[in-house]
């Protein structure tokens, strides 16, 4: 094997994660995690070894691979206690805000364990409404960063399996597991961790969903372990006013919901009652126009806040004019702050962007169900380290952009930027790990200075 080191903070949060596994096999993931660091090309898991250096035992670690899909959620909580002490309770903001969404990954071949087909949400240039492959129930944790503004860092996913999928592997008698809804998984990725947030940090957790989540379902889970759910509201969604609290009531429980319906085509549609205020959306100050009010909505079982915000054309110029509906189950929360948390859940897209793009989720060509688990969460994870060990570094440590003339200079250090960074420090460690001998030579330290450069 490569006599490959990874900086020491990273080789230690390894370390940290797996206490989570099997002390016979915990010498492997730290060997996964350094090639998936230097891979290039498509990352297959092949790469990964390859990068790594593995050469005889690489059938131990596929075998590797099933078990850490399996205590994968074990991981994700090693990963959330190192992702709670490093980042500054300062910087956490008045309530912890979670993100979830779904995001799918194409796979290839009849014997992949659990694939099927599901809508596709990026078309692309070629219109296909489905897909063939797993789709990811995913959560992320929403923190603002001082200088970069709002960062996505994903702790854990489950696959959803369709039920014609998994009836498949039940009549063979090897099911993994029962069936659960997309709804259902995400309540229980919330239910993992919300009681973990509260007693660390003493805020409450706001859940920021997709449409698609805002159901009873998942609602009534999320609202009993005392999370606050922020999500788009439906157009004709069916609200109702507060109830009336009458002086004289007789028996049977008070009223819950109001008498009259309330129109949301009807309030959005009206020309005056719109306040107009200035806030940080999408990295920069712009001027949002909304409508407030309280009313009763029978999936939560209560009252809600309604913000109705008008599409301006700084937000969205393709159709400027229209209006969005948003509500929170918690009516206390202001409006502001309800617009500001959806504006940062656009932060769990960029995650499914770069774990894609820069890491390559979705390539790694195994077809055992625990692999796939094994691998996008790995994914993940790497991910959230990177960040991790970017977040108190300057930007200009991150971003070396001389030899790009034609890059913004001001902009903030990508993902790829951060990671190029932890390769460089890689290469580096290794490099000092040599003897002094070796490595005081002039060319030898020319070739690796340019060595380094070349890293993509």
């Amino acid at each position: 094997m490569a006599a490959w080191t990874l900086p020491k903070i990273v080789a230690d949060w390894c370390e940290v994660l797996t206490t989570a596994l099997d002390q016979r096999s915990r010498k492997y993931f730290l060997t996964i995690v350094l090639g998936m660091l230097l891979g290039s090309g498509r990352r297959t898991v092949s790469c990964w070894l390859r990068a790594a250096g593995v050469t005889d035992d690489w059938q131990d670690h596929y075998y590797f691979l099933q078990t850490l899909g399996r205590s994968a959620k074990r991981v994700a909580t090693e990963l959330l206690h190192l992702a709670v002490r490093r980042i500054p309770v300062s910087q956490v903001g008045e309530f912890v805000k979670l993100a979830l969404d779904d995001s799918p990954t194409k796979r290839y071949g009849p014997k992949v364990q659990l694939a099927g087909t599901h809508h596709n949400p990026t078309p692309g240039p070629s219109g296909s409404e489905f897909l063939y492959g797993h789709v990811w129930v995913t959560l992320s944790w929403l923190v603002n960063h001082p200088k970069w503004g709002s960062i996505g860092l994903p702790l854990l996913a489950l696959m959803y399996v369709r039920q014609c999928d998994l009836q498949i592997l039940e009549n063979l008698g090897t099911a993994p597991w029962k069936f659960r809804t997309k709804l259902e998984l995400a309540a229980e990725l919330v239910e993992w961790c919300v009681t973990l947030f509260q007693n660390w940090f003493q805020k409450r957790v706001i859940v920021v969903a997709d449409g698609a989540y805002a159901r009873r379902v998942f609602l009534k889970r999320v609202i009993a372990t005392g999370a606050v759910v922020v999500s788009r509201l439906r157009k004709d969604a069916a609200l109702f006013d507060l109830p009336v609290t009458a002086k004289c009531r007789g028996k049977g429980r008070p009223r819950k919901y109001g008498v009259n319906s309330i129109s949301l085509a009807r309030r959005g549609g009206h020309r005056q009652g719109w306040t107009t205020v200035r806030l940080v959306l999408y990295g920069k100050e712009q001027t949002v126009h909304y409508k407030t009010f309280l009313a009763t909505y029978s999936p939560v079982g209560g009252t809600i806040r309604v913000v109705i915000v008008k599409r301006s054309a700084e937000l969205f110029s393709d159709c400027p004019g229209e209006w969005v509906a948003f509500f929170c189950t918690d009516a206390d929360v202001s409006a502001e702050m309800i617009i500001e948390s959806v504006a940062q859940r656009s932060a769990i897209e960029q995650n499914f962007h770069d774990v894609k793009e820069v890491h390559g989720a979705g390539e790694q060509q195994v077809r055992n169900v625990w692999c796939n688990v094994a691998c996008w969460n790995l994914c993940l994870w790497l991910h959230t380290i990177v960040e991790l060990w970017a977040w108190n570094r300057s930007g200009n440590t991150l971003k070396k952009r001389a030899d790009r003339p034609w890059d913004d200079v001001s902009r903030r250090p990508s993902h790829a930027d951060r990671l190029k960074t932890l390769k460089k420090h890689t290469l580096r460690e290794t490099f000092s790990q040599l003897p002094r001998h070796q490595r005081a030579a002039r060319k030898i330290r020319q070739l690796f200075q340019a060595l380094t450069k070349l890293i993509n």
